[in-house]
């Protein structure tokens, strides 16, 4: 299999397993990838996914250019199905735990993350530009947002890679860990999100994500009409109440 998915309590894992070429994506992959997502997404009892790859050299080295590449070049692929954007339509929170090279598409996949946690090995990079290509992945519109605009587009323009330590003092990552504590520090995050209420925590991240893209008065507008349904909810009710009774709460996510 491409990719290995499993639930955990209310923890959704991806595995991006095809070490052998360091976890890069080919057609095949991609859909796979999708439709995992979307099954995360649908599914009302998982309320975080983990993202990472298998082994301990390659998160994902971007696209397999055997195949990926030619479907591509060729139309045989649909460049809609290759551009999709990674994640863009889930509101659930992503962490992301990269555990090696994070190259073109896997630097791309993880700018649809919530939260990402690297290894110390793990280097990040663009360099379609050095092969007659663009990343095609979000990276245009994403990055720039992301991270400071000048070393956005250093990054997209040069090509070359970064070090952990330098995603970090960027921005572009949160924590860098040794390799053995990687996926513990994850579900660390995890298990701390999965505390919050999840229709809070949905509501959050689907505000930040749409509000990106209006003024800023229609983005007060819309938190004041999405944060309506969360006061309403049962949540809503049961965090204060918990609160008062010294216990902690026991959210539904409705």
């Amino acid at each position: 299999m491409a990719i290995i998915y499993e639930k955990r309590d209310r923890i959704a894992y991806l595995t991006l397993n095809r070490p052998e070429v360091m976890n890069a994506l080919d057609p095949e992959t991609i859909l796979e990838l999708e439709e995992a997502s979307q099954d995360f997404n649908n599914d009302p009892n998982s309320w975080v996914l983990i993202l990472t790859g298998a082994g301990d050299k390659a998160f994902c080295a971007g696209a397999d250019l055997k195949k990926l590449i030619p479907a591509m070049t060729s139309g045989e692929m649909k460049m809609e199905l290759s551009s999709k954007r990674f994640f863009s339509d889930i509101y659930k929170p992503i962490i992301a735990a990269i555990n090696g090279f994070c190259l073109a598409g896997g630097t791309e996949m993880i700018q649809g993350t919530d939260i990402r946690i690297a290894a110390e090995h793990a280097t990040f990079g663009l360099a379609e530009p050095r092969w007659g290509l663009i990343p095609i992945g979000g990276s245009h519109v994403r990055l720039p947002r992301q991270i400071p605009w000048c070393r956005a587009m250093e990054i997209l323009l040069i090509g070359d890679r970064i070090s952990a330590q330098e995603a970090l003092q960027i921005g572009l990552i949160n924590k860098v860990v040794p390799l053995p504590e990687l996926m513990p520090t994850a579900k660390r995050i995890a298990e701390r999100i999965c505390e919050n209420g999840p229709l809070a925590v949905r509501t959050i991240k689907e505000i930040a994500v749409r509000a990106l893209s209006m003024p800023m008065e229609q983005g007060f507008i819309l938190e004041s009409l999405m944060g309506q349904r969360v006061f309403a909810s049962e949540d809503a009710k049961e965090g204060p109440r918990a609160f008062m009774e010294k216990r902690k709460p026991v959210f539904q996510g409705r």
